[in-house]
């Protein structure tokens, strides 16, 4: 395994936080696709072309795309939610979301739908009526349909614990970084539709960059291996 192009994404990131929290407009704009160009190096030269793994490349990509979009002087919503959207559906075809049916894991796939589904629906209701005071309800739907598929590519994470095909720091590494991708697009939304949170913006970049190094991670030691 190649460490390189991981280990310069820590320290980008960083700078990205710190930029993010100064107001360093220019320095994020440098910083924050740089991020994701270093984890992409990282899956690639760790055999990221391979069947299964390309998933995770192209997740990576339509990311990439998607902190793009979001950075721009005029923010391309709707655009960077597309592309974050393709992302994780990326992400759940690499995960191969297929629930066990023994009795014992059936019992825990439905505990984890239960937590997964109940925590979504309630901050898209708290965003829904962000939107209505907003006077954005065109927004209202895509929300859904995205707020559904990143909870989908959480689930899909989650039960990669319950699979004896995957070792169990993998699929702990995809699952903490799928539930910290979770997190930084609702401080995300919660940010800009229902209120201001204190740091949000940081935190927003800190959960993402940590959620997506530990995908980017677990995926290419479960496929290297």
């Amino acid at each position: 395994m190649n460490y390189i192009f991981l280990m310069a994404a820590l320290p980008i990131a960083l700078l990205n936080w710190i930029a993010v929290a100064q107001g360093w407009r220019r320095i994020e704009w440098l910083v924050k696709p740089t991020v994701m160009l270093a984890l992409l190096a990282f899956t690639i030269s760790n055999g990221g072309l391979q069947p299964g793994m390309i998933w995770f490349i192209f997740g990576l990509a339509f990311s990439l795309a998607g902190d793009v979009f979001l950075m721009l002087p005029n923010e391309r919503f709707i655009a960077g939610l597309v592309s974050f959207l393709l992302a994780h559906i990326c992400y759940i075809i690499g995960l191969n979301p297929i629930p066990p049916f023994k009795t014992p894991h059936l019992i825990a796939a439905t505990l984890i739908l239960v937590l997964v589904a109940m925590p979504a629906s309630q901050i898209y209701r708290r965003i829904a009526a962000g939107l209505q005071t907003r006077h954005q309800d065109q927004l209202k739907l895509p929300v859904l349909a995205y707020t559904i598929v990143i909870s989908v590519m959480l689930i899909s994470a989650l039960f990669t614990m319950l699979r004896g095909s995957w070792p169990a720091a993998q699929a702990l590494l995809v699952s903490a970084g799928a539930a910290s991708f979770f997190l930084s697009d609702a401080i995300l939304a919660w940010n800009k539709f229902v209120s201001p949170l204190p740091r949000g913006r940081m935190w927003n970049m800190i959960t993402y960059h940590l959620g997506q190094m530990m995908i980017a991670l677990g995926a290419t030691l479960y496929f290297h291996s």
